[in-house]
């Protein structure tokens, strides 16, 4: 991977979200001792620390809390990307989530976004037909 700022190196831990991302499925992780969902994914539950959390599909659905566009980023491929829309989301199931909004020519926040992949890497587009789509 020498190079590539932007692909994951999974672990052992990890490797169960970025299979699954690389198919197409968004997965969060939900604690089953206080029942809320978490994400990035963790060994425990940062809410109550219980190590009793598994993992579960999210629905891919979201909304815009921030952003910021991106005009300038020397590490490759992020330069040949530019202006790229780095954001902040809140998935359906609760929790927030750091990633990068595609195909938008305008955006306002709550816009309804809906998850896409691009290789293999969870981002995320304005629902078609939504405000700021």
């Amino acid at each position: 991977m020498a190079g590539r700022f932007d692909l994951p190196e999974p672990d052992a831990f990890t490797r169960t979200y970025w299979d699954a991302a690389a198919e197409g499925r968004l997965l969060i992780r939900r604690c089953r001792a206080c029942a809320r969902a978490h994400h990035y994914p963790r060994e425990f539950c940062p809410h109550c620390w219980s190590e009793d959390v598994a993992w579960e599909p999210a629905s891919g659905r979201a909304t815009l809390y921030t952003w910021s566009v991106v005009h300038r980023n020397d590490l490759p491929p992020f330069a040949e990307r530019t202006p790229y829309v780095a954001a902040v989301v809140d998935l359906a199931e609760g929790p927030r989530m750091m990633t990068e909004v595609v195909g938008a020519e305008e955006l306002s926040a709550g816009a309804e976004l809906e998850v896409v992949f691009r290789e293999g890497i969870p981002v995320f587009r304005v629902v078609p037909g939504a405000i700021g789509g």
